[in-house]
């Protein structure tokens, strides 16, 4: 009986111990430090690095605002560092996720010049390179639930021109908001609640931080029950559960949505998986004691067991990537090369044009590897800003449907403005 009761009470402290109860115990998300430059231990590089670091992790450092930056020394040798919390947690919690940054950095990232650590409460990042308000998508760390919405077609795109659209609407709020951050909250059904975070590091200009997000949002897909993406300079996170302290935020409200964001009553509901906070791009689970069963209490812990393990791994299959590629796939990696598409379409020869109308002409296009497209060339005089046309393409690119030709991507040089998509006979794009 001892044995047994002994056994019990190891058994609950491992249980109630194995989870993470955020924000008491900053969670690791990634990193992204290339072995492209590098620093000697008793160089003058790594005498100004540990100034930073003292400074950025000081107790007089700016908590209460979630953002600073600082650089240390003098050229070559200069290093220029940052940090930016999540915006609903409190200074303390900023504080205690900065300070484990910093003092990690130098074992998860040893050596290296340029370095970025992602926690789910704050991101430390320093570089050799002037860092402040500039834009870079290099190293970021992606995670998305494995559940689907739902395997019915109509539900799933019904599902998807919601997230769309709010989402959209919040890039525009948070690039505008003096804290750059905005957070969601809205109503799928009457039993649940889609809910969003969105923030850029203060020092970007409002063009920058709206770019950000929507290269990060652009990038998810949205028929997961949540995901997150983090690049140095921004975050974009959407869940089905309350991830984010909403105490002390601004939030979309219901009134705000663009029309049609939410589902019209007549319409079926949206049959979705209820998300287990923590599972895939989740990271924060609050664990709350109550008297069970030990029946239960042990499936409970196989099944922590089998998601702890499958969390982990995924964690190690979304490590920072260096830079985007040219995955022309995600609707974050759709700008296609000019040369390319001159190639496609024997440099808009009459004989690939398929039709012509006032907002320019459209071609067919065959690339080498037999993949053929129909390339809508803009005209010249449309007057449309290439922020604003890259903005539409993505939104564009996100509200796709079975009826309509596919977007696969777009082209910027100089004053071209170039939409390919999909080759469909007898179908207009």
């Amino acid at each position: 009986m001892s044995f047994l009761l002994s056994f019990i009470s190891l058994f609950l402290f491992s249980f109630l111990t194995s989870f993470k109860a955020s924000p008491q115990n900053p969670y690791y998300l990634g990193r992204y430090c290339p072995n492209t430059t590098t620093y000697s231990r008793n160089s003058t590089y790594f005498t100004n690095l540990k100034t930073l670091l003292f400074s950025l992790s000081s107790r007089n450092a700016s908590y209460s605002t979630r953002f600073q930056n600082a650089t240390s020394g003098q050229s070559p040798n200069r290093v220029t560092g940052l940090f930016l919390c999540r915006g609903d947690y409190s200074p303390e919690v900023c504080r205690r996720c900065v300070t484990l940054a910093v003092n990690e950095t130098l074992t998860r990232c040893p050596y290296e010049r340029d370095v970025v650590l992602y926690y789910d409460e704050c991101m430390l990042r320093y570089s050799h390179r002037n860092i402040l308000s500039i834009l870079t998508y290099d190293g970021y760390v992606f995670m998305q639930n494995p559940n689907n919405i739902s395997s019915n077609q109509n539900q799933t795109e019904r599902f998807i021109n919601l997230v769309s659209s709010t989402m959209s609407r919040a890039i525009t709020e948070a690039a505008k908001s003096s804290r750059k951050l905005y957070t969601i909250k809205t109503e799928l059904t009457t039993l649940q609640t889609f809910y969003g975070l969105l923030q850029c590091t203060p020092d970007l200009t409002r063009w920058d931080c709206k770019s950000c997000l929507l290269r990060s949002f652009g990038r998810m897909s949205l028929d997961r029950i949540g995901a997150r993406l983090l690049y140095p300079n921004c975050i974009t996170r959407y869940e089905l559960f309350a991830f984010y302290n909403e105490t002390g935020n601004k939030t979309l409200p219901r009134s705000a949505l663009p029309p049609g964001s939410a589902p019209s009553p007549p319409s079926p509901p949206i049959s979705i998986p209820s998300p287990r906070p923590g599972e895939g791009g989740n990271s924060s689970v609050i664990v709350i004691a109550v008297v069970i069963p030990i029946t239960v209490l042990f499936l409970v812990f196989i099944a922590v067991f089998c998601f702890r393990t499958k969390r982990k791994r995924m964690i190690h299959e979304t490590e920072p990537l260096a830079g985007d590629g040219d995955d022309i796939k995600s609707a974050g990696s759709l700008q296609f090369d000019f040369r390319a598409i001159e190639a496609a379409t024997d440099n808009f020869s009459e004989s690939k044009k398929l039709g012509q109308g006032g907002f320019g002409q459209v071609y067919k296009g065959t690339f080498p590897s037999g993949v053929q497209v129909a390339v809508k060339r803009l005209s010249k005089t449309s007057g449309q800003g290439e922020r604003e046309f890259e903005y539409e393409v993505i939104v564009v690119a996100k509200l796709q449907h079975r009826n309509l030709v596919k977007l696969l991507g777009y082209c910027l040089e100089g004053e071209e403005k170039i939409l390919v998509y999909e080759f469909v006979a007898n179908k207009s794009c």
